[in-house]
């Protein structure tokens, strides 16, 4: 599966998210590890900071902070979309990694 796929997914946070890292684009250009890893991290930060908002969102409707159950929704299928996103990515970089290892030297 190429990482150009996640690119067609009909989700605007995938979408947005795909558009802000661009692993794809940085290893085009230059190639450099470093690069990659960094723009892995702010994925990995941009999933984390969704996860927390829900997280918040749940606890004010539990607590009776807030009625709009839209926004705890809308904070839901987020958290789950970059979760989704994020572990996508996780397992193309763990076929990458295998595909190294078994490389004959």
């Amino acid at each position: 599966m190429d990482i150009a796929s996640f690119y067609n997914v009909s989700s605007g946070v995938i979408r947005e998210a795909a558009d802000k890292s661009s692993i794809a684009q940085t290893l085009k250009s230059n190639g450099d590890f470093g690069d990659v890893f960094e723009k892995a991290m702010e994925s990995l930060n941009t999933a984390n900071a969704y996860l927390s908002d829900a997280e918040n969102e749940k606890i004010r409707w539990a607590l009776g902070e807030t009625e709009n159950t839209h926004e705890l929704t809308n904070a839901l299928q987020k958290a789950s979309a970059a979760l989704q996103y994020t572990v996508a990515i996780r397992d193309k970089f763990m076929e990458a990694y295998k595909e190294i290892m078994q490389m004959q030297i």
